[in-house]
């Protein structure tokens, strides 16, 4: 008879996990957020502080959830239930699942875009001059479009579905083991050719020469946000994944790795964009549009800028997709271990379900006046990423250090990390760390983001 471990499923490597772990924090965060944060940031001073960060708040908060996972080898909610019984912590892995699922609705929405680009690239439609002007009014086309942007969203949540129901080892592993690989090529050959145009090196100047003069409470804000939502804490993803991690693995440096690969993709993507924008002579601080309006206005004027295109929005819809399976999955496992269904019903029924939750969020970009001015103005994607992916990832990740730090317990914590019988390096500071300066970090973030209602 199978254990109970064998019969949920479970890495069959460490480079599997990190992988997959990395593939799950590597999303459009990195390659879509974290360059034009940065450039409204002024560049090189917000990457120092990100980097902090990370290493700060990031990580430790990476190791709580990976600690309460693989002591366990629970979902959220199985988790929090085996830990403390009888208690009401499981309701923190129930609003964990909830934000996958949330999210998972309005991001595959924003993942079909993806799929859009890539497929006006390969048919060529960036290889002639397009003033910022036609972009956006090309964005504005392609969003708008009821049919198409519901059919797109809907192709993503299948590709997914088609990952999610093959397994852990067989699904999600074996898909990550292949993509993530290949994201990486296709990330460094595309920093090599941006960085080597003409100009090229004046955007590496500005993403990596501190500007301190440009550095606020708001640029502090949206580093320390980044660091921590694009490493997809918060919302139960790291438990899930590290509840398949065997007890043999070195789990520090597994989750460092998966620190390391996340900080490095937003990097390299950096390194991507950047260069290009300062090769013709681009304005860095596109905002959200940056890589749907202005790099679109701005292949026309590089060297095989077409293929650029074609690479590049590959690239996006890689990430997209490794970000989409660890969302499905944090609520598959759910149904998995508690309510005993089988993966395949899991993984259709939710993604059935996900699908039609994600049409208002299709529907909101122009293709429905209802949904594009849904309530105060904001239309129904920004307001699902503002419940989920602001309040609800913020709140889950406060209360996580909370029980971590002063309910489970910290020497618990650090005997699940080390259960390999390798030594957690730091373990004084990892404790104070978690214990007082992440829950007041992202505590800090969420009264942010209420007194000052500006969301990431």
């Amino acid at each position: 008879m199978a254990t109970p471990s064998a019969a949920r499923g479970a890495w069959t490597s460490r480079t599997g996990f990190i992988f997959a772990a990395a593939g799950s924090a590597i999303g459009l965060g990195n390659i879509w957020r974290f360059p034009y944060t940065a450039g409204e940031s002024g560049g090189g001073a917000f990457v120092l502080i990100y980097l902090l960060c990370v290493v700060l708040i990031g990580i430790p908060v990476l190791f709580a959830e990976l600690a309460i996972g693989r002591s366990t080898e629970k979902n959220p909610v199985g988790a929090f239930k085996k830990i403390v019984p009888g208690s009401m912590w499981p309701v923190l892995g129930g609003l964990g699942i909830a934000t996958g699922f949330g999210i998972l609705a309005f991001y595959s929405v924003i993942a079909g875009w993806t799929l859009s680009y890539l497929f006006k690239a390969v048919t060529g439609g960036f290889g002639q001059a397009m003033t910022a002007d036609e972009s956006a009014a090309l964005f504005t086309q392609l969003t708008g479009d009821p049919v198409w942007a519901i059919i797109l969203a809907g192709v993503f949540i299948l590709l997914t579905i088609f990952v999610v129901q093959g397994g852990v080892s067989g699904g999600i592993e074996r898909t990550t083991k292949i993509l993530m690989p290949v994201l990486l090529v296709i990330l460094v050959i595309l920093a090599i050719r941006s960085v080597t145009l003409p100009n090229g090196m004046a955007g590496v100047e500005y993403l990596f020469k501190p500007d301190f003069s440009k550095v606020n409470i708001q640029v502090f804000m949206q580093a320390l946000g980044q660091a921590l939502f694009s490493l997809s804490l918060g919302m139960g993803a790291m438990i899930t994944y590290g509840s398949y991690l065997p007890k043999s693995e070195n789990m520090p440096v597994a989750g460092v790795s998966v620190a390391f690969f996340d900080t490095i993709i937003a990097l390299l993507a950096g390194l991507i964009i950047f260069p290009a924008i300062f090769s013709v002579g681009g304005e860095t601080s596109g905002g959200p549009g940056l890589v749907f309006v202005v790099l679109p206005s701005i292949f026309n004027s590089l060297p095989a800028g077409n293929l650029f295109a074609v690479a590049f929005y590959f690239l996006l819809a890689i990430a997209a997709l490794t970000s989409t399976i660890s969302l499905l999955e944090v609520c598959v496992s759910y149904f998995v271990d508690e309510k005993e269904w089988s993966r395949q019903k899991a993984a259709w029924l939710l993604g059935g379900i996900c699908f039609a939750i994600a049409i208002p969020s299709a529907l909101s970009q122009g293709g429905s006046e209802f949904f594009t001015s849904f309530v105060g103005g904001l239309d129904f994607l920004s307001i699902q990423n503002i419940i989920w992916g602001n309040f609800s990832l913020s709140i889950g990740a406060l209360l996580l250090c909370i029980f971590v730090a002063w309910k489970w317990g910290v020497p618990k914590a650090i005997e699940s990390l080390e259960e390999s019988g390798d030594s957690l390096p730091a373990k004084g500071l990892w404790s104070f760390l978690i214990r007082f300066v992440c829950p007041v970090a992202v505590g800090v973030i969420l009264i942010f983001i209420i007194v000052t209602q500006q969301y990431f």
